[in-house]
Order: C-alpha cells, then sequence, then structure tokens
C-alpha cells in the first residue's frame, strides 16, 4: 500500500512540470509592428531540496530543481512592417517536453523577475502559421 501511495505522489507531483501556452511579443525599433508569437514554454512545479543545516553542506547538496525544457526546437516568425535593411525573422524556442532538473543558463532565463516586461509599445499583429 505505501509504495502505491509513493507512486501516485511521485506521479503527480512529476506531471506538473510540463509544457504550457505562452505568448511572447516582439518587437525591432525599426520595424512598424510588435509581433505576438503563441509558443510552449516548460512552467510548473519541481520537488527541491532545502536542508536546516545549510552551513554545513555544500552548495551542490541544496539542490534547486527548475521546470527547465528536456526537448525543444526552434521556430522563427517573421516581423512585420520592417524596411530592407533590416534582418525582419525572430526565432524562439518551443518546449516539446519538459524536466525537472538544475537550470541551464545556455537557454533559460534563471531568474524570475516581477515586473512585466513581455508586451508591444507598437501597433499588435499575431503570429500565423
Amino acid at each position: 500500500v505505501m509504495s502505491l501511495l509513493f507512486g501516485l505522489t511521485f506521479g503527480q507531483t512529476a506531471s506538473l512540470c510540463a509544457p504550457s501556452e505562452y505568448t511572447i511579443h516582439v518587437e525591432k525599433r525599426e520595424c512598424a509592428y510588435c509581433l505576438a508569437i503563441n509558443t510552449t514554454i516548460c512552467a510548473g512545479f519541481c520537488m527541491t531540496r532545502d536542508s536546516n543545516g545549510k552551513k554545513l553542506l555544500l552548495k551542490s547538496a541544496l539542490s534547486q530543481n527548475v521546470c527547465t525544457y528536456k526537448e525543444m526546437l526552434y521556430e522563427t516568425a517573421l516581423i512585420p512592417g520592417c524596411p530592407h535593411h533590416t534582418i525582419p525573422y525572430y526565432s524562439y524556442p518551443v518546449a516539446v517536453s519538459c524536466k525537472c532538473g538544475k537550470c541551464n543558463t545556455d537557454y533559460s532565463d534563471c531568474v524570475r523577475e516581477r515586473v512585466r516586461t513581455n508586451y508591444c509599445t507598437k501597433p499588435q499583429k499575431l503570429c500565423n502559421k
């Protein structure tokens, strides 16, 4: 019975880190429009370890797992209203699957900002695929 309860608990916890719909707003100073791109990112809850004996343990023993990409691919969108001398393309990640693990700063922003910066200052166009 204990192993069944452990399995159910772990299964529910692990399923909370998953691809989630997200809208990115992209604009370039030279272009006339802001592009709203619908994509998927990794989001959710991951179990972490935090010890009361922080001063006695190495930092590597205190793991703070985050919901991060297991598999991803990149897609490219065309920003409308750009002059000929400007590169009008924007590549962005699409989460295919996610995992709980250490945050890799090569492809993830590991700091959560409280300030909302994902918005448009120019007229908005929706990215059509």
